[in-house]
């Protein structure tokens, strides 16, 4: 093969696009089997609805425009349960709306992907602007005790990656996955690369093929922590309730029963960190001051960073891509090692809750952040890193 052969393979393997954030959501959803998007439209995240409608059928998928948030969820949870790789978006105040089907999804550990294109809040609050304040949301939007994995892509990059990577979590361990983007993610163009089929490793759910095993849908294979659920489009019937329910998937008031269940589908998520964790530490090796930082406003603390080390300031950034879980045992040794964090957000300081908590007073926790609807510059972020460091 000669070097003009090669070459063009190599072109071939990574096809180069100019996308908006919301549209790279959009071709990942799609490269990850996604065959039905159930949504209404809102701003920042309408784009993705736009996309899915226009695309959708070229593939033999399902589009349809739900008449509210509620409704979307719902069925994007139906068309779950019969096999199908479902998706939704929306944005804060639909977000808000969709928190009870979350609930469900949850507790019926019914794999879904729910992308939420923050917007500044409360309420209508600031439509078209940046806000970074559904962070608590996404962990502790819907009530009682449930497991929930959340990412936050910097890049429309990796609002294309990370959405492949939402499915196979879902798909894997049974939970809804929200993609906690922004708009300043959302909204941004770039230029990204494009992976073929061959190059994506995808994860399908796990099913039983006994018939008899497959009635039983929560009975759990020996020596796994997840359901094998047999979609309802393969002719198999068994019962799915958002109530505590034993392995047929009945209602039960046994408190031995409950325990076993709430407490199953909270380590199904804890005792794999080390496969749903993602993070990115930047020039922390001799740090004194780390900056934390996530999604859209994590650029310009990347930024920052860089302008301090010309100034001579001892200083690196860590960024959570997986927000949740919360990667505090990565954070802790950062801890130990610095004598200050800066966590930058757009919120009134909601990380920087979690990175206090992890601190635990081994370092001391700063925060700069907005709630007007504008984003923190680079500058904004350097002076204060100047502030800490002195």
């Amino acid at each position: 093969m000669t070097q003009v052969m090669q070459e063009a393979k190599t072109a071939r393997k990574h096809r180069r696009a100019l996308l908006q954030g919301n549209e790279a959501v959009v071709e990942g959803a799609l490269a990850a089997g996604m065959r039905f998007f159930a949504g209404y439209p809102i701003t920042p995240s309408t784009e993705i609805a736009e996309g899915c409608a226009l695309k959708l059928p070229r593939v033999g998928g399902k589009f349809i425009q739900m008449e509210d948030e509620l409704a979307s969820m719902a069925a994007v949870i139906g068309a779950s349960v019969a096999g199908v790789k479902s998706m939704t978006a929306t944005s804060g105040p639909g977000f808000s709306l969709k928190q009870e089907n979350i609930g469900f999804a949850a507790l019926a550990e019914i794999p879904c992907v729910v992308v939420d294109v923050q917007r500044s809040g409360p309420s209508t609050g600031l439509p078209t602007s940046p806000s970074q304040g559904d962070y608590m949301q996404a962990r502790w939007g819907t009530h009682g005790d449930h497991p929930v994995i959340a990412v936050s892509p910097w890049s429309v990059q990796e609002a294309y990656s990370e959405t492949i990577r939402c499915f196979n979590l879902a798909e894997e361990y049974r939970v809804p996955v929200i993609l906690l983007m922004d708009e300043i993610v959302g909204h941004m163009r770039e230029g990204i690369e494009l992976f073929e089929p061959e190059e994506i490793k995808l994860f399908d759910r796990l099913t039983k093929a006994d018939p008899e095993q497959a009635s039983m849908p929560y009975d759990i294979v020996p020596r796994e922590q997840v359901p094998r659920i047999t979609p309802f489009g393969e002719g198999v019937f068994y019962n799915i309730t958002g109530l505590i329910h034993d392995n047929w998937g009945f209602p039960t008031n046994s408190p031995v029963k409950a325990n076993r269940q709430c407490t199953r589908i909270m380590k199904k998520v804890e005792n794999n960190l080390g496969d749903i964790e993602k993070y990115e530490s930047y020039r922390l090796d001799d740090a004194q001051v780390c900056v934390v930082s996530f999604g859209g406003t994590a650029r310009s603390a990347r930024a920052a960073v860089d302008a301090a080390r010309l100034d001579e300031f001892r200083v690196g950034m860590f960024r959570p891509v997986t927000v949740w879980p919360f990667p505090e045992e990565a954070l802790a040794k950062i801890c130990d090692q610095v004598e200050h964090i800066v966590v930058a957000e757009l919120n009134y300081g909601q990380m920087k809750l979690e990175v206090e908590r992890v601190a635990a007073g081994r370092c001391e926790v700063h925060h700069i952040g907005k709630v007007n609807g504008t984003i923190l510059k680079p500058g904004e972020i350097y002076k204060k890193i100047r502030e800490v460091a002195r």
